[in-house]
């Protein structure tokens, strides 16, 4: 009994966490100017400006549509650092980005592959 009410969870979980269209809610956190010309994971100086982001296990240079689900803007980033390390978080988003699409604090974003 208890395989079919840990099958459930994770089916709930999924279903809840996942969009209609296919983006997931997560929670991100980003990073800015203290950071500014400082090597990322990748390799290349980090642009506080610029559309990027980081994730801990998605390869470089993947593509992903953020947005916020509270005034429906949405961006295009470039996975190019690693972390968040926070464990509650799953992406950092450069400050640009962030600015982007009017987040100003820690908060739920939509995320999907472009």
């Amino acid at each position: 009994m208890s395989v079919y009410v840990s099958i459930f969870v994770f089916l709930l979980f999924a279903v809840l966490s996942t969009s209609a269209n296919g983006e997931d809610r997560v929670s991100a956190s980003w990073y800015g100017e203290e950071l500014r010309g400082k090597k990322t994971a990748s390799g290349e100086k980090f642009n506080p400006d610029g559309l990027t982001a980081a994730h801990r296990t998605l390869p470089f240079g993947t593509c992903l549509v953020v947005g916020n689900p509270r005034n429906g803007k949405s961006v295009n980033v470039r996975v190019n650092d690693r972390g968040p390390f926070a464990k509650d978080r799953v992406l950092d988003l450069a400050a640009g980005a962030a600015r982007s699409i009017g987040m100003v604090a820690t908060q739920i974003i939509t995320m999907g592959r472009c």
